[in-house]
Formats: C-alpha cells, sequence, structure tokens
C-alpha cells in the first residue's frame, strides 16, 4: 500500500506521512504488559562525607572515614533485562576534602573467576567488568562527567553533552586503583577526582548530580544506582543527587604539558639535489588555565600532529568531498560546545591550503611546480569554555594557520619562485548555549574564517533549539544558519559565489515510551555554503521525512529487546523547485537471549530519483542523471563478544528497475562486511576486517573527463558541447584491515593497523547527457576511461603513561598509493597489491614525550 501511495510522490507520501504518525499515538494508547513506564525514576540521594584524614589509593577501603559513610546500594538492571533489582551487592561511598572527591565501592562476586579482566588500552573497555561514575556539578540534567575504573585498572574518561552524546575523546588527570576482596568474592575500588578535573560554581552548600553504574560482563549486565529506563529519552536527566557538599571551592586549574618530538623520515626521491632522508626536531606546549570557577583557558603553542594515526584514503568518484575523520586529540577534547549546530568540521584547520589544486595553473614559461604543500602548518589554537551555575555555557575557539607556499622552479635556469596558496588565516568560533529545564536548551553559534589580503573571508550564524514538554514525552527542535562570503577568490579577482545564504531544519515528535515518532522538514537555499569552517556536501536542497519506532526494551519469547522503524521521506531542488527523490525505510533489529547475537535487516524502496548533482553542472536543474527506482536489503550480525572468537556481519543488495529508456543491462550493488576478531590471552588481540563493494552497470559522471591532447577527445568535446559526458562503469572495491592489539600491563601497549584498499573503474560504454534528463548513447566513444586506485598503510604504536597525564610513545608509519590510468588500470586484486607494494615508501618514526605539570600538585610537595 505504501509503494503505491508514494508513486503520485506528492499526494502519495503526504498521506504515508499522516498515516504513520496517526498510527502511532493509537498504538501507544494501548496497554503493553510487562513494558517498563516511559516516565524518569525519581532522584536517589546520597549524602558525601567530608574527611579529614587522608586516604591512601591502594583499592582497599580500609579507612574509618569509609567505614562511616552513607552507603549507595541496590543497584537496577538496565541491560539485559530493565528494571530487574541487582542480585549481587554493590556499595559504592564518597568522600571528599578541600583537594578532591573519593569515591569507594565494593563489588561483590560469587567467585574470582566471575570477574572479566581483559588487558587494554586508555578508553577501552574491552572484555571487562567496571565501575563507573558520572557526575554533573551544575544539575541542568544536559551536561555530565565520567569516570570509569575497569576490573584491570585501566581508566576511561568521558563527556555527556547534548552535541557530542557520549565522547570519550575528552581526557582528564586523575587517580584509580584497583584490589581484590578478600576469598575473591569480587574487587573494590578507589577514585580520586581532583576538583581541577571539574568546573562547578562556588556555594557553601552544592548539591551535584550524580548516578554510579556496574558492569558485570559475565552475563552482559549492566547496572544503575539510579534507574536509567531505556524508554526515557536522555541519559543525564536520570541521574540521582549528590548532597551535603560544603564548603568546596574551585581550585586553580593551571597545568602545562610541554612535549618535545623527533622524526626521521624516508622517502627514495632517488634525485639530485633531494635528500631520502629527513629528520626533525619539534617542541612546543599545551596550558590549561581555570580563568574562573566556571571557564577554562586551553591552548597549544607549536602543536605537533605527526603522530595521528593515518586517513582512510579512497578514490573518491562522487561528486563531493570525502569527510575524513578528526584523530588530532586537542581538536577531540572538549569539543561539545564547538559541535553544537554542526557547523565545526575541525578538519579544516590546518587543512590543505586554498590554493592548492589551482597552483599548476600559475605556472610561468618553463617553469614547473616543484614543491606544493598539501598541508597548512598551525601556529597555535585556543579555546576557551565553560558553564556558569545558571546554566549559560560559553566556547570561543580560535586557531591561527600559517601563509603557505608552493615552490616553481623554472627548468632553464634552476631560479626558484614562490607561490602564495594560502594566505595567513584565522579560524573562530564563538558559541552560548543556555541550558533550560526538562532537557531543553538554546544556543547560538558564530563561526568565522579571515584570510590575510584580498582572498575571501567567511562568516556562518545559526540559532539552535530544543524544548521538551515536562514529562519529557514530546520534544520539538530547530535550528536556523545563516552563512555569508566577502572578498575574491584565490588567484583571481573575481567575487567570491555563494555570498548569502540560509539553511533551517524543524523536527516534532515524541521522543519517551515504546512508541516513538517524528517529522521533519527543512531547507538549504542554493547559496548556503558553510563550508570554509565546516561541512556540507550539497545545498540547494528541501527535504522533509516522517519516522514511526516501536521498541520492546522488556525480554519476550527468545529475545532481550526488539527495535523497528519504519519512515518515508521526499526531497526537491529548492531552486529551481523540482523533484529529486523520495522513498520508504524499514528496520528491525533485536538481541537474543541465550546467544547474545544482535542481529537486524534493514529495507529501502528508493523511488526513481533526478541526481543534479552528479553531471557537475552549475547553476543545479538544468542537468540530472535519472536512477531508477531500487530496492535495498541490509542484513547484519554480531556475535557475543565475550567469547574468544567473535564476528560482525553487514551484507546488503541493492536491485534497480530496469530504464525503459533503453536496452541496458540492470543496475545492481552489492555490499559485504566481514569482521573476525580473536582474543588470544588477556593481553593480545587480533581483528581482522574485509569489506567488499561492487556497483554493476552504473550510471555517472566520467571522472576524468575529456583529454584534449587526445583527438577522440577534441572531436566528441566539440560534438558535446556544453553537454556531459556520462559512463556505465563497474566499480570494485576491497579493503583488508588487520589490527593487532598487545597491552603489557595498563600503562603499557602495542598497536598496529595494516590497511590496504583497492578500487577499480571500468568503463563499458559512454552516453551523452541532455538538458533535462535525456541520454543518448555514444557507440563510437571508445577511449579507455579506466581507472585503478591502491592505498597502503602501516600504523604502529607503543605507549607508555609513565605518570598521570604523562606519557612516551614510538611511532612507526608507512604509507604509499598508486594511481593507474587506461590501459595500465587492472580490476585485479592481486596486480593492484603487487603495484602498491613495488612502488616507493615514505617511512616515518617518531619518538614524543609529553610530561603533565600541574601547579597545585607541585605547590603541595614544596609545601
Amino acid at each position: 500500500m505504501f509503494f503505491l501511495l508514494a508513486k503520485q510522490w506528492p499526494i502519495g507520501l503526504l498521506l504515508c506521512c499522516l498515516f504513520l504518525i496517526g498510527l502511532a499515538p493509537a498504538a501507544a494508547q494501548k496497554s503493553l504488559p510487562g513494558a517498563p513506564a516511559a516516565t524518569a525514576t525519581p532522584r536517589r540521594q546520597l549524602a558525601a562525607q567530608r574527611t579529614a584524614a587522608p586516604i591512601k589509593l591502594d583499592g582497599v577501603l580500609d579507612e574509618a572515614a569509609w567505614a562511616s559513610a552513607p552507603v549507595a546500594s541496590q543497584f537496577t538492571e538496565q541491560r539485559p533485562r530493565p528494571g530487574r533489582p541487582e542480585r549481587l551487592p554493590t556499595e559504592v561511598r564518597v568522600l571528599y576534602d578541600d583537594a578532591a572527591m573519593y569515591v569507594g565501592a565494593k563489588l561483590i562476586e560469587n567467585n574470582a573467576d566471575s570477574i572479566r579482566h581483559e588487558l587494554t588500552q586508555r578508553d577501552n573497555g574491552g572484555n571487562t567488568d567496571y565501575f563507573a561514575i558520572f557526575i554533573d556539578p551544575y544539575r541542568d540534567h544536559l551536561n555530565g562527567y565520567g569516570f570509569i575504573v575497569l576490573s584491570t585498572g585501566v581508566q576511561m574518561d568521558s563527556r555527556y553533552s547534548p552535541a557530542n552524546g557520549e565522547d570519550f575523546a575528552w581526557n582528564a588527570v586523575w587517580e584509580s586503583r584497583v584490589a581484590p576482596l578478600p576469598g575473591g568474592k569480587g574487587w573494590s575500588v578507589e577514585l580520586r577526582i581532583p576538583y581541577s578535573a571539574l568546573r562547578f560554581a562556588a556555594a557553601d552548600v552544592q548539591t551535584w548530580g550524580v548516578n554510579f553504574m556496574r558492569q558485570r560482563k559475565k552475563d552482559n549486565q549492566q547496572l544503575f544506582w539510579n534507574e536509567v529506563k531505556p524508554a526515557v529519552d536522555g541519559f543525564v536527566n536520570q541521574w540521582g543527587e549528590l548532597t551535603e557538599l560544603r564548603d568546596l571551592h574551585p581550585p586553580l586549574r593551571l597545568s602545562l604539558t610541554p612535549y618535545v618530538s623527533s622524526y626521521v623520515n624516508h622517502y627514495p626521491y632517488n634525485e639530485q639535489g633531494k635528500q631520502n632522508t629527513s629528520t626533525s626536531f619539534n617542541a612546543g606546549a599545551d596550558i590549561k588555565w581555570g580563568i574562573n570557577e566556571s571557564f577554562t583557558l586551553d591552548a597549544t603553542l607549536i602543536p605537533d600532529f605527526g603522530q595521528t594515526i593515518s586517513d582512510n584514503q579512497v578514490l573518491n568518484l562522487s561528486p563531493f568531498e570525502v569527510q575524513y575523520q578528526e584523530n588530532r586529540a586537542f581538536f577531540t577534547e572538549g569539543t561539545e560546545l564547538f559541535n553544537k549546530g554542526g557547523l565545526f568540521y575541525s578538519r579544516r584547520v590546518g587543512a590543505q591550503p586554498l590554493g592548492f589544486n589551482e597552483a599548476s595553473g600559475q605556472l610561468g614559461p618553463g617553469e614547473v611546480l616543484y614543491h606544493n604543500p598539501g598541508v597548512t602548518r598551525l601556529l597555535n589554537a585556543t579555546k576557551v569554555s565553560g558553564r556558569t551555575s545558571k546554566g549559560l555555557g560559553v566556547g570561543v575557539f580560535n586557531a591561527v594557520a600559517a601563509a603557505s607556499y608552493a615552490t616553481l622552479r623554472d627548468t632553464a635556469t634552476g631560479r626558484e619562485r614562490e607561490l602564495l596558496t594560502q594566505p595567513l588565516t584565522n579560524y573562530n568560533i564563538v558559541v552560548l548555549d543556555q541550558s533550560l529545564p526538562h532537557n531543553s536548551y538554546v544556543s547560538l553559534i558564530n563561526t568565522n574564517v579571515t584570510r590575510a589580503g584580498t582572498t575571501y573571508d567567511a562568516n556562518v550564524t545559526a540559532g539552535v533549539f530544543r524544548f521538551a514538554d515536562k514529562k519529557n514525552q514530546h520534544a520539538f527542535n530547530g535550528q536556523l544558519n545563516y552563512s555569508q562570503r566577502r572578498g575574491q577568490n584565490m588567484f583571481s579577482e573575481t567575487p567570491v559565489s555563494d555570498r548569502n545564504g540560509y539553511k533551517y531544519y524543524l523536527n516534532y515528535g515524541k521522543v519517551s515510551g515504546n512508541w516513538t515518532w517524528n517529522v521533519d522538514h527543512g531547507i538549504e537555499s542554493d547559496t548556503y555554503n558553510p563550508n570554509d569552517l565546516g561541512i556540507l556536501f550539497g545545498n540547494n536542497n528541501v527535504s522533509q521525512s516522517a519516522t514511526v519506532n516501536y521498541n520492546k526494551y522488556q525480554q519476550f519469547w527468545k529475545v532481550n529487546n526488539l527495535y523497528t522503524t519504519l519512515g518515508v521521506y521526499q526531497s526537491l531542488l529548492f531552486k529551481p523547485l523540482l523533484y529529486q527523490d523520495a522513498g520508504l525505510y524499514g528496520s528491525l533489529n533485536t538481541t537474543f537471549t541465550k546467544s547474545f547475537l544482535s542481529t537486524g535487516f534493514n529495507l529501502n524502496i528508493d523511488l526513481a530519483k533526478h541526481d543534479f548533482y552528479e553531471p557537475r553542472t552549475a547553476p543545479l536543474g538544468g542537468y540530472y542523471v535519472r536512477v531508477p527506482t531500487s530496492y535495498n536489503l541490509g542484513y547484519y550480525a554480531s556475535s557475543d563478544y565475550r567469547k574468544k572468537l567473535a564476528y560482525d556481519i553487514n551484507a546488503g543488495i541493492r536491485a534497480y528497475e530496469t530504464d525503459e529508456r533503453f536496452e541496458r543491462p540492470r543496475r545492481m550493488g552489492y555490499g559485504l562486511t566481514l569482521s573476525p576478531r580473536y582474543r588470544v590471552s588477556d593481553k593480545l588481540n587480533f581483528r581482522y576486517t574485509f569489506d567488499y563493494g561492487l556497483k554493476v552497470n552504473q550510471i555517472a559522471y566520467v571522472n576524468d573527463g575529456f583529454d584534449l591532447a587526445q583527438p577522440i577527445d577534441q572531436l566528441y568535446s566539440s560534438i558535446l558541447g556544453p553537454d556531459v559526458l556520462l559512463g556505465r562503469r563497474n566499480v570494485s572495491t576491497f579493503t583488508n584491515t588487520l589490527t593487532t592489539n598487545y597491552t603489557f600491563t595498563n600503562r603499557l601497549s602495542f598497536t598496529m593497523r595494516v590497511r590496504h584498499y583497492v578500487s577499480t573503474v571500468r568503463y563499458l560504454s559512454f552516453a551523452r547527457l541532455h538538458p533535462g534528463g535525456p541520454e543518448e548513447d555514444l557507440p563510437g566513444y571508445q577511449r579507455n576511461h579506466n581507472n585503478s586506485y591502491s592505498a597502503f598503510n602501516v600504523d604502529a604504536s607503543l605507549v607508555w603513561w609513565f605518570a598521570p597525564g604523562s606519557q612516551v610513545s614510538l611511532v612507526w608509519k608507512d604509507a604509499t598509493a598508486t594511481s593507474l590510468l587506461g590501459n595500465e588500470a587492472t580490476p585485479l586484486y592481486f596486480d593492484n597489491l603487487t603495484n602498491v607494494a613495488n612502488t616507493p615508501h615514505n617511512n616515518n618514526v617518531s619518538v614524543k614525550v609529553l610530561y603533565y605539570l600541574d601547579y597545585l600538585s607541585i605547590r603541595r610537595r614544596k609545601a
């Protein structure tokens, strides 16, 4: 029925939306036997106790202060069976003094063999039991801290916020110790969390939000002191309260982490005047300064990001750029405010120079491009962020990148000159975020990029909000953005395009309970452009969707839970207003009770699409590639990670209807991911991932275009004129990744990742795309546009945390890539592997030492 309605897309999709949204409230009225109530549990309270006696951090709660402190107990299971009282007791006590908070916990077990204790790196849970405390000092029920200690003594820490969710990229400096309980009947843990790791207001008596969590990996149990219901939207808003915190004074937060690093790089240029081996020495520092009780300044001076893991390079055939993961610590830690509104893509800072690709077009007679740096050098970066006692979050980010120059050389005289490819550039973000009652907030964000000289500047301003009702049952979300760009393009006196643009997005729905639903609508204007400091894959878009979810959180039949989704979507081109695509989607996911096998599937019906982006023409609307109606079925399975051998499987198939305009073979798409993992011992594990993708008879833009040095391309370029050359092609992609982890102790670990990626493109025929979508086969055009791209990387690191916040890291990186065109391209995997093995490799070995210096610790030692 949905499909028949949606074929008449404007009316059909509206009827589908109304049907889906009408279905949810009606079903929600029915009584669901055994379903947990969709309202948060009343907040439990625990009184913290001040102590004057010192606490020896050894994991053994034998000081007198622990015996007299109030106890938090009677935890409630959150999964796999929500709402069930704990069977094995957990006891938690909280002490504090003028410098730190102390948390002590006893976690009772039947015997020592019931405790899982795989050694892992910091911030990696693994196959282990753990204890956690979560703290919300301002009690805004939106933002919080997490401190987690594994049964092995490994630490994890995280921040919680509406923008980043659970963010383990945040790292604090704190201490913890674990110890076995007598007779092997469990384990105990002590934590010392200095106030310098937290931000809180000064007050005579304070109450903080708090929760405690225990994981028992043997039974895959997670339990909380203040019950966390999966049917209730949000996490921080379901914490309890820590009372009786008296006479706490935010300390002077001042720390310095200087570093020194040394690099040896080898690449076999084998060219006169170029050395194959180079060395470098770097030094700099990270500074943290608590400006006042609420705000902290974080700065990095002369940063060194050379040891970050290599990017996963891919062959990009799409009309959009590839979004890479951020691996630089400064840009991943404490960025929850700056990620509000999705305007900050941190890889823009220190990225490829603005004029990198156009530098070759600036060559004079007899000149060659001798050196063209692919990244800009970051001089410094600073963050100021915090939240007041009234719930106002303020964030200011600023970074300065040095000017970048390419070197051009005269081949006759050897004379060299420099070409500016990016002027001195300042990146800035300002955020105001006001927390409101009932899990709500309003935010104002501004991003700005200012470049020296006449090269254009860019600015984006956005307002973001979320309003939820008192019962946290329904929520209204929205966002309004406005972008501006002023100045000239690089290497040109032409004013920059996209001078003013806007975007808005609205979403309303039911967010708690077994039945949830939402409707949304958004517009991105044809001139909206946030890409100087953000990322947007395509503007000029109108989109809307409606989704209904039914989730069952209690065990039934042979499964622990059930998550289902059903929805419809539609999108239009904004200017001119034209149909783009529409369709239906659905999914079902569950976890089996005995085997803990998680599995599910998704189904999509995507109606015929008008792809205005694939032709790469401007302005949008004149040309589009018609993609026939398609049906996608996906499946995944994830086995129980507690077992030594576990696996993840993802598989999918997409079938397209035949294009009635042509006698072409049917388009198809296939995908497969296999990822087995094997835990040899509690110290050594391996994970292998195989990814395979195949697109058959895809109709798409020919990426390398016409080469006017080829006579046949000269001819057909003149024949086509402004029209677009399309190709029918097969695209196959293989990725093999092997990761090895060996953890010597909870402070010393070794990791190595080896990745090989191959993507091959084989063109079968070509066509001419006319305005308005008609295609015309070109049987006479036969030039070879085949392509194969192969990338190989090794990232190996040995990391030793020799003191809190201090580490030594030894890193080896090996990288190479090949791109073969035309007759040189080969679709054979092992031929590509041989080619990349025989290609010159860049090898880099580095050593880096960081040492954490805390002002208060130094002062105490001197006292």
